[in-house]
């Protein structure tokens, strides 16, 4: 899956859980997702359980730790994705 591809993904992944004074055309790879995007921890496992479904895929604690910005969420996809189809 291409990089665009799974970037787009995750912003219709995230956009329903924005304020409503956050837009999906303002966010970038370097979005912190709590601190700029506010979204809260609750939020947070909603996405995380949304990725899991959407890319049969399982995210451990770890990894949503590891997920501080737009760029990690799609580096942990793309990781967990490789190595589920490898």
């Amino acid at each position: 899956m291409k990089n665009t591809d799974s970037y787009k993904e995750l912003l219709e992944i995230i956009g329903p859980y924005l304020p409503e004074d956050i837009d999906t055309g303002t966010i970038d790879q370097n979005s912190h997702l709590i601190n700029e995007l506010n979204i809260n921890s609750a939020h947070l496992v909603d996405i995380v359980l949304d990725l899991e479904d959407r890319y049969d895929i399982l995210l451990e604690d770890e990894d949503m730790q590891k997920m501080q910005t737009v760029g990690d969420a799609l580096e942990i996809i793309s990781q967990k994705t490789s190595a589920k189809n490898g």
